[in-house]
């Protein structure tokens, strides 16, 4: 199942796809300004079966002020699609971007590596719950 991951914020969404069979999380172009159109067009143009969106939280897993308009556009991107989207723990993806970036050198938007390792994280969840099932 491909899956399109979104690190929202005000300024830009960062964006991740996953391969066809949901292994693999790739980052892709940021979305600047962070509009729900703008994901659901790429949505499509990708032909993705699910949008998982970053919901930022507390380290004590408290959520953030942040995680009202996180939610608010999860709402508006819903409207616009006929696939499921919803949201995910999104704890430390934005500094493991930055390590990753430094590290690796990576010409790829800061945001959109944050939504890989989002996505990343997604991808195992969903891997274990199917074998646990």
């Amino acid at each position: 199942m491909r899956v399109l991951a979104l690190d929202y914020g005000t300024a830009r969404i960062g964006c991740a796809v996953s391969d066809a069979t949901g292994t693999l999380a790739t980052p892709i172009g940021a979305i600047e300004p962070p509009e729900a159109e703008a994901v659901a067009a790429i949505a499509r143009e990708r032909e993705v079966e699910r949008v998982v969106v970053g919901l930022p939280v507390s380290l004590s897993g408290a959520e953030t002020g942040q995680a009202g308009l996180t939610r608010a556009f999860c709402a508006d991107l819903a409207e616009a699609l006929d696939i499921p989207v919803e949201t995910y723990d999104e704890r430390f993806t934005t500094r493991m971007a930055a390590q990753t970036r430094r590290s690796a050198g990576s010409a790829a938007n800061e945001d959109s590596i944050a939504a890989a390792h989002l996505l990343e994280s997604y991808l195992t969840a969903a891997a274990r719950k199917t074998a646990d099932e």
